[in-house]
């Protein structure tokens, strides 16, 4: 079981509270809104005295519990399958492959050295870089957005990334850009996301996540990930522990 915190000092842990369901395949799932400003999207709920059982899937052992009178909030929504990336293009003809093409090791470790330069669980990046790029240092979006984690021409100029296909300007560039995001936000890490999907324009605009299905989807894979690699890495660490 998951216990929402109420109060907790580090993002690491803020970040891993949101919980978001999986999207495999098209499914209709609850958007929780909480007075804290956290934003879930779980299967299903179920009363437990004066407290609500928010359950991430169909099973009945994952699930978050919070007071009934913290839900200020709540929708349907239709969660879409939605794939990586499949838009993007290779630029080796303005790339040079030899310093863009990265071991898993070299990956982890500049993602390790941004991580810990704002404060962002390394997972949480590496994440990012999967929905985004897929890992792929030469991606190129439809809209231009290029690199690891897909920085825009103009938000890689105003971060101060002179190269986003060299992997560690354009990991550092938007490590920062997601640091200003969740500081925009107040740490919501959903609402980060979304801005980082959709911008932060939208997403003021719309006073949340936007109704776009590719940005919901977005958001609710990422962080679907993101938490299933940190429970991994809890139950890793208990069982050291344990020994």
């Amino acid at each position: 079981m998951l216990r929402f915190p109420q109060k907790t000092r580090t993002r690491v842990r803020t970040c891993a509270a949101v919980l978001l369901l999986g999207v495999g395949m098209a499914h209709a799932a609850e958007h929780i809104t909480l007075k804290n400003g956290f934003d879930l999207i779980c299967d299903h709920r179920e009363l437990a005295g004066d407290r609500v059982r928010l359950y991430m899937d169909s099973s009945t052992s994952n699930f978050v519990e919070v007071d009934a009178a913290e839900i200020v909030s709540d929708e349907f929504v239709d969660l879409p399958k939605v794939d990586l990336p499949k838009s993007t293009v290779t630029a080796k003809s303005v790339v040079d492959t030899s310093k863009t093409k990265l071991t898993e090791p070299e990956l982890r470790q500049l993602l390790t050295s941004a991580g810990a330069e704002h404060d962002l669980d390394v997972d949480l990046l590496a994440c990012i870089v999967r929905q985004e790029s897929g890992g792929n240092a030469h991606a190129v979006s439809r809209a231009g957005a290029r690199g690891l984690m897909q920085l825009m021409p103009k938000t890689a100029t105003d971060l101060g990334v002179a190269d986003s296909f060299v992997p560690g300007e354009n990991v550092k560039g938007g490590t920062a850009y997601l640091d200003a995001l969740l500081k925009r936000y107040h740490d919501n890490l959903a609402l980060a996301l979304a801005a980082y999907n959709a911008g932060p324009a939208t997403v003021d605009r719309w006073h949340g996540i936007p109704p776009y299905r590719e940005t919901r989807a977005y958001v609710a894979r990422v962080i679907h990930e993101f938490n299933r690699r940190y429970m991994a890495r809890r139950q890793i660490q208990v069982a050291s522990t344990a020994r």
